[in-house]
């Protein structure tokens, strides 16, 4: 085989069919999802697919008028995406790292930006860290993901995973804070002396504080939410 040659490119970056299940990583950048049904997946991340598979916005009144509002609070980027049918859908998110999980019965939080994609039949619920939105631009917005079955969330780069235990809180910054587990329920500190020394509108100077028994996710990365209008996705 000459180096450098098309059937080189093809046989280094052709998809390769593992059996993993619904989800499998083409690559730690692309999520292969194996679908047969629906799955639920963040707006504008498909990138390809194979076979029948129709796409359709989440209905304004489909999870009641209370997830509505949270919706209309929380911006357009709130918005999920149904992919339903049978074939192979490829998804990505701006070169992020995807990280599955499998949820056993179990409750995850996931920062709003950060949850790609998750299976059909599991609950989810938008939460809104109101006394955060007035003191970092953006706000914050976290999806909770609860019962049993596969979701795909983002990091920019390795993410690592802090635990926390009685007596041993961690404190992170919102803006590198992936997700949590659903046992834990941060609370929000101000770094006055921080804050001082580098200026009221830094965002170091705002903290998420956990207490209790679970884990935090993190990642090397202060992601900057901007939206017209409105505050961080989902």
């Amino acid at each position: 085989m000459n180096r450098y040659s098309i059937e080189q490119f093809l046989n280094e970056t052709e998809q390769k069919n593992r059996g993993e299940g619904l989800f499998e990583m083409e690559g730690p950048h692309m999520l292969e999802v194996n679908l047969e049904g629906r799955v639920w997946t963040k707006l504008g991340s498909m990138v390809a697919y194979q076979g029948q598979i129709k796409f359709s916005r989440e209905g304004i009144l489909e999870h009641g008028i209370g997830r509505m509002l949270k919706k209309a609070v929380s911006g357009e980027g709130a918005s999920l995406t149904k992919a339903e049918g049978r074939g192979r859908l490829y998804l990505a998110d701006q070169g992020k790292r995807i990280t599955i999980l499998r949820l056993d019965n179990e409750s995850i939080y996931v920062n709003g930006n950060d949850l790609l994609a998750f299976e059909e039949g599991m609950k989810w619920d938008i939460k809104l860290m109101k006394r955060i939105t007035g003191m970092m631009a953006g706000g914050l917005f976290n999806v909770k993901i609860s019962g049993s079955g596969m979701i795909a969330i983002t990091s920019h780069y390795e993410p690592m995973t802090l635990r926390v235990s009685p007596g041993s809180p961690v404190i992170t910054d919102p803006n590198a804070t992936v997700a949590w587990s659903g046992t834990l329920q941060p609370e929000f500190q101000t770094d006055i002396s921080l804050r001082t020394f580098i200026g009221r509108g830094s965002g170091e100077s705002i903290q998420l504080r956990f207490e209790g028994t679970g884990f935090v996710v993190v990642q090397p990365y202060e992601e900057v939410y901007y939206q017209s209008g409105g505050s961080s996705s989902v």
